[in-house]
């Protein structure tokens, strides 16, 4: 290394950290000593060492201890066991648990320095490893792979996603049901400088509030029925990732004031404890409420959303981009046919029309739900009306001008029955009706989506 390696000396006799410490420094090291595992806990809190060096039998708090932290502090930290009494049961349980070494005392120097040493030279390794993997996603995230789209307010909530990704700020993605949030904010995941982390989610309305507070903040053995062992909540396990609250509005009250402590001290303190433990995530959110108006309602904490809200994206409605309805049908038939191992199916031209016309309340979901119901129902390669589900394909009748009532009717409903007669003079057919109307497709389509939305005069 190009510094010291700094190592941290954990055991609970004085005189032996005493002898160590000595050592470790005329040997050229950095040596930090703690004295027992609560004040070596500690240490690991706040402090950033190269390696760890514990004593396995300590009152309270034991090596063992002390490797877990370690190890949920940084993977990459050489944890070297010392007893006095060596078992095999403890043995194979340190090596399973991560340790890079387990030695007995007493031991001599020259065997205790080859050990440091090699140690150092398994976390340089480790740490180059890591650096250039992060270099060559680096320069491999131009093959990121976009979410689909290409309306204007979809690419607009894109760029502005690729421009925030690696400033590690706070994101609120806001937007209906189905909208794809998370596919969102795995892309920003993607191309941040957390992408070798993990990327862990959870929905925030899909759980008890008990249940809720142990699963984000985690707890310890006998903090209430049934906590039979300690346990790591996801925001500690995300760490040097990225964390998901989906449906973040639908938090209860309690939680909130232990989710804005999160953002705001960087710490959480899991159920039953006392001590915090330090996180490093980020932290995005989504919810298909308006928190602003919940906010108001007071059922969502004004100083939470402002936290959260640092940077807002507002993913459009899948009746407000149209324009992306052709090139999602066409991905999630080739992800359909790819997972069966079968030859892609297509819509055919009233089912396309039947598609595009449709409101789509579900949003992309639904789209997918609803292709893949076709598929399964459709026997051949072309995908008919029939094999949709029965509220895609079900349409109202619209009557001619001359059918009509209004002896003075508006000019919009002149054009509305203009267009349905050409589209019906046409055989229905849509791309030959909008060249006769002089209009481009996309165009037909949206005002054929509002005349859906709109009471037939």
């Amino acid at each position: 290394m190009t510094q010291p390696a700094s190592i941290l000396v954990v055991d609970d006799e004085s005189g032996i950290l005493d002898t160590l410490r000595i050592l470790l420094r005329k040997e050229g090291f950095e040596a930090t000593t703690a004295q027992g595992g609560k004040a070596g806990l500690e240490q690991i809190r706040t402090g950033n060492h190269d390696i760890i060096l514990t004593d396995v039998r300590m009152p309270q708090v034991t090596g063992l201890d002390i490797l877990q932290a370690a190890k949920e502090q940084d993977p990459m930290t050489p944890v070297i066991l010392m007893t006095a009494q060596a078992s095999l049961q403890t043995a194979i349980q340190a090596v399973n648990q991560g340790a890079f070494y387990y030695i007995q005392k007493p031991f001599s120097n020259d065997e205790l320095l080859v050990i440091l040493r090699r140690a150092c030279e398994y976390r340089l390794i480790r740490v180059e490893n890591k650096q250039l993997k992060q270099d060559i996603r680096r320069r491999e995230k131009t093959s990121v792979q976009r979410p689909i789209g290409k309306s204007k307010k979809f690419m607009d909530v894109l760029r502005l996603a690729e421009v925030v990704s690696p400033t590690g700020s706070t994101l609120l993605i806001q937007g209906e049901s189905g909208t794809g949030k998370e596919v969102i904010a795995r892309y920003v995941h993607n191309l941040s400088n957390r992408v070798d982390g993990p990327f862990l989610s959870i929905n925030c309305g899909a759980l008890p509030e008990n249940l809720l507070e142990s699963e984000l903040f985690g707890h310890v053995k006998g903090s209430f029925t049934g906590a039979v062992r300690d346990k790591q909540g996801l925001f500690a396990a995300a760490r040097g990732g990225t964390f998901f609250l989906d449906e973040v509005g639908e938090m209860p009250p309690s939680l909130q004031i232990k989710l804005l402590r999160v953002i705001q001290e960087r710490e959480v303190i899991p159920v039953g404890a006392t001590e915090t433990i330090p996180v490093d995530v980020r932290i995005i959110a989504a919810t298909n409420r308006d928190l602003e108006e919940e906010v108001r309602r007071g059922n969502f904490r004004s100083d939470l959303f402002y936290r959260l809200n640092v940077i807002a994206l507002e993913l459009p409605a899948l009746r407000e981009r149209r324009d992306d309805l052709i090139l999602l049908i066409d991905a999630f038939l080739q992800e359909l046919a790819s997972e069966r191992s079968t030859t892609p199916k297509a819509l055919s031209s009233d089912a396309l029309d039947a598609v595009m016309v449709y409101d789509w309340p579900g949003n992309v979901r639904e789209l997918q739900n609803a292709l893949e119901h076709a598929v399964v129902l459709s026997k051949g390669d072309l995908i008919e009306p029939q094999a949709l589900p029965e509220r895609i394909t079900r349409r109202r009748k619209e009557p001619l001008v001359a059918e009509r009532s209004s002896i003075n009717p508006a000019l919009d409903v002149i054009e509305r029955a203009y267009i349905m007669w050409v589209l019906q003079s046409e055989g229905g057919n849509k791309t030959r009706a909008a060249e006769v109307l002089g209009i481009d497709p996309s165009t037909l389509y949206r005002k054929l989506s509002r005349y859906e939305e709109q009471p037939v005069a």
